[in-house]
């Protein structure tokens, strides 16, 4: 089953990051988040991945056509382009990844409906966005997504705090402080769709389509779209804070997403 992450939209303003960046790129520790992604994926199995491009999309695209320079140790020769010997392992030489260039300007809708090709005869794929991270537990998603006989199913998480949260006892003493905290109460949509291929139907053939509208709208209406609670870890990266949060996670090695 394939995993399809929407890496299109435009730079990030997200201090300390260049605005050239691709927000897909953004780096958790070494590596991109769209990276992290991939290898939680990768971790249930799931190797197959088609990425939706957009803005600088080249730069997406050098650094996986020069994975192997990016992540491994290696000796060249000067002189001759070919002569380059690796000398370290990474474990991702089975990942099988899709660079689709799907417009600059085209929206969520569009860029889905664009990399149908690439689905080939797959009955169902996973989807998601290129720059939120969590713990989902992906093969009890994909089982209840079958289960529920659906065309697609949402991942619905707590939204993370903004802010610190107190608790106190009943004499006003603080219990319990957290500083990111996720929140207790409603559910958004954090992505990690799973989606049978009857959803293309959803889409006709306009680029300014946006998926979150007209076709999550429609599949509501239909009754062709379920929920999967999610109670765990999710964390989008929208600021220069929630930047700083997840490398600090990552760095302390504390972060929930690494499997």
């Amino acid at each position: 089953m394939k995993v399809v992450i929407l890496c299109g939209g435009f730079g990030t303003r997200i201090r300390d990051v260049s605005d050239n960046v691709p927000k897909p790129m953004i780096p958790i520790g070494r590596y991109p988040i769209v990276w992290h992604i991939m290898k939680y994926y990768a971790s249930f199995g799931f190797k197959e991945f088609i990425l939706c491009l957009g803005y600088k999309s080249h730069v997406i695209k050098d650094f996986f056509l020069n994975y192997e320079a990016h992540t491994k140790d290696f000796t060249i020769q000067l002189g001759r382009k070919d002569d380059v010997q690796f000398h370290t392992d990474h474990d991702e030489s089975d990942w099988r990844v899709t660079l689709a260039d799907t417009g600059l300007d085209a929206l969520t809708g569009a860029r889905i409906r664009k990399i149908r090709n690439y689905i080939g005869d797959d009955e169902h794929f996973m989807l998601t966005y290129g720059d939120g991270v969590g713990d989902i537990d992906i093969e009890s998603l994909l089982a209840f997504h079958k289960k529920s006989g659906k065309i697609l199913t949402v991942t619905g998480v707590r939204p993370p705090g903004r802010f610190g949260e107190l608790i106190a006892d009943s004499d006003d003493i603080v219990t319990e402080f957290n500083e990111k905290p996720q929140a207790t109460k409603g559910r958004i949509s954090g992505g990690f769709f799973v989606c049978h291929r009857d959803i293309f139907n959803y889409f006709d053939e306009r680029d300014n389509l946006m998926f979150e509208q007209e076709p999550m709208n429609r599949l509501v209406a239909d009754r062709q779209m379920c929920l999967y609670k999610h109670d765990g870890f999710w964390q989008p990266m929208d600021t220069s804070r929630e930047y700083q949060l997840l490398n600090s996670l990552y760095e302390k090695g504390n972060a929930p997403w690494v499997r």
